[in-house]
């Protein structure tokens, strides 16, 4: 069990017997009545993110998730499949429910898995990547009509909004929350 004052972006909590992970928590302390905080939580089983308010003092059951570091190997169309650093163990999770980690995912790349009861319900992605762009357009020098930045697409078809100066080839480093250009990275 966990209160609701210790609710954070990130908790997995047990709602309607269904895992959720937090993904917004906004603390609120009304002049007249008890603190309450407003969570939003993504369904972990088939991505519906739902808003609840849950007070302070109010005990919340929290999931009993296990975190599994696996090696990302390959994307069906329907699964991706991983298989798991210490025991081997080959999984699937189904593409339709994480459809917005695919862009992140790298093949070789480990990424930590929660687990819940066993199945794979989560894929954390770090929060800053290295990517490599395979696809750009030539800007001229000067051009600033379009805000001094261009798209490009990388490796896995993820596609970022970076400056000017960026060309086929290089690595950039990307903000993953935001889907963010941060940096280039020289090697």
């Amino acid at each position: 069990m966990v209160r609701g004052g210790e609710i954070g972006i990130g908790t997995c909590l047990l709602i309607n017997g269904t895992p959720h992970i937090v993904v917004e928590r906004e603390f609120v302390n009304p002049g007249k009545g008890s603190a309450f905080a407003r969570v939003r939580a993504k369904n972990l089983k088939n991505g519906n993110v739902i808003t609840q308010t849950i007070k302070t003092a109010d005990f919340v059951e929290d999931a009993q998730v296990d975190l599994v570091d696996c090696q990302y190997q390959y994307n069906d169309g329907e699964f991706f499949h991983f298989m798991n650093n210490e025991t081997f163990d080959q999984f699937e999770v189904p593409v339709a429910a994480h459809e917005d980690r695919g862009p992140y995912l790298k093949e070789g790349e480990t990424y930590t898995i929660v687990m819940w009861e066993g199945e794979p319900i989560d894929i954390k992605i770090p929060y800053k990547m290295v990517f490599t762009v395979v696809e750009s357009e030539n800007y001229v020098r000067g051009d600033t009509v379009s805000g001094a930045t261009k798209p490009v697409t990388t490796e896995t078809g993820l596609v970022v909004r970076v400056p000017l100066f960026i060309k086929q080839g290089e690595k950039i480093l990307v903000n993953t929350e935001s889907n963010e250009y941060v940096e280039r990275v020289n090697e």
